[in-house]
């Protein structure tokens, strides 16, 4: 197999040398806000997880690709990143599930990516100076520069818009159990997991980021859920103002830029962390109990938990940073986290979190959590390509 050798330039004129991979950059520049992430394993879900619309993903795990990519673990229809950045594709990939390579996916969704780069480098440089543009290609050093000096990143761009559902559809669990409610997901960027999850509470009407308040009342809800996605949440105002309509008319959970997104419409602020949250490996402590739970995470953005004293009890805080990863509104049934719950692939520790709108939906009766069993799923969109 020939080699192509390419460049990536961040922002900051930073300078690293590598090996192109997956689908050729059109016009030989792939540009991208620059972010880490921590996974050591589950970079088929980290590449098809929408919230990294608009990001160049480097992946700090030195190895990557070993075990191949499958239909069952795309985590939405297409990848939606701008890139991927590894220290070492795998030669060969080695998995009885396995449907063909990660490097053949790339090229399959016209996804460009660099190897043989200095990621712990890389690692350490947008820890000290932030997530960051950056470009990577064949073109030449002044035209990567360029693209890197014009890429907007994230910031004051509505990047929901691109990777929302442009049309409601039902998902249901053919092996669910006991009573079935009807729940509204809001795709703000959804990932399957989710779905799948919610999927065995009840029956699960997915709808685009662009649903009002009244046509998601129309399906009579039993309970309403705020999806993860891309971007910055003071560019989803449309969002802000439909959930601002469904507090206290219907229980609500929200996780990821729905958590970001509940708190503006109680009036709170949100801002832009350094190099944000990416990884499966982020201790969470729950204030009520105490305990640590170690959770997947993947944002940019945050909420100021001062700016909402009064209107809502913080019930969980980042060990690493003391930022806010959940609260729970004060005046009616809502709460939400900053992290994954559903935590495809994993770890799990957070999943208890689905009980808990169960709770909600049920007026506090109880409920039991999401099993990790379950039948078939009628509904779940497909990969628009397959994989191979």
């Amino acid at each position: 197999m020939s080699i192509t050798e390419g460049v990536l330039v961040l922002a900051d004129g930073s300078v690293f040398e590598g090996e192109l991979l997956g689908a050729a950059p059109p016009n030989g520049v792939a540009s991208g806000e620059v972010v880490f992430n921590t996974v050591l394993s589950g970079y088929q879900e980290v590449i098809t997880d929408p919230s990294y619309a608009g990001q160049i993903i480097n992946f700090t795990t030195p190895h990557i690709g070993n075990y191949g990519v499958n239909r069952r673990d795309f985590e939405s229809v297409r990848p939606f990143c701008r890139g991927v950045v590894v220290r070492e594709m795998a030669r060969r990939h080695s998995n009885q599930d396995a449907e063909a390579s990660l490097d053949a996916m790339l090229c399959r969704y016209d996804i460009a990516g660099i190897g043989g780069i200095d990621t712990r480098r890389l690692t350490r440089l947008l820890r000290e100076t932030g997530a960051m543009p950056g470009a990577f290609g064949t073109a030449d050093e002044a035209a990567l520069r360029a693209a890197a000096a014009a890429e907007r990143g994230t910031d004051g761009i509505d990047l929901v818009a691109e990777v929302t559902t442009p049309e409601m559809y039902t998902v249901t669990d053919g092996g669910a159990r006991g009573r079935q409610r009807t729940i509204v997901a809001y795709d703000f960027g959804i990932k399957h997991t989710i779905i799948r999850q919610l999927a065995r509470l009840g029956t699960v009407h997915v709808v685009p980021a662009s649903a009002t308040t009244a046509e998601v009342l129309a399906l009579s809800p039993d309970g309403v859920f705020l999806s993860n996605g891309p971007g910055d949440p003071a560019e989803v105002g449309y969002a802000v103002e439909a959930i601002r309509g469904l507090l206290g008319e219907v229980p609500v959970f929200g996780i990821c830029l729905g958590h970001q997104l509940l708190s503006r419409a109680l009036g709170g602020e949100t801002y832009k962390l350094p190099f944000g949250h990416h990884g499966g490996n982020h201790p969470v402590r729950n204030l009520a109990t105490g305990q640590v739970e170690i959770t997947s995470q993947n944002h940019n953005f945050c909420v100021a938990a001062d700016s909402l004293a009064g209107r809502v009890e913080v019930t969980h805080v980042n060990l690493n940073d003391g930022t806010n990863e959940g609260m729970r509104v004060l005046d009616a049934p809502a709460f939400s986290v900053q992290y994954h719950p559903e935590a495809g692939p994993g770890p799990h520790d957070s999943r208890y979190l689905f009980g808990e709108f169960v709770q909600l939906m049920d007026g506090g009766s109880g409920g039991r959590a999401a099993s990790a069993a379950g039948g078939v799923m009628h509904g779940m969109p497909e990969p628009m390509y397959g994989v191979a």
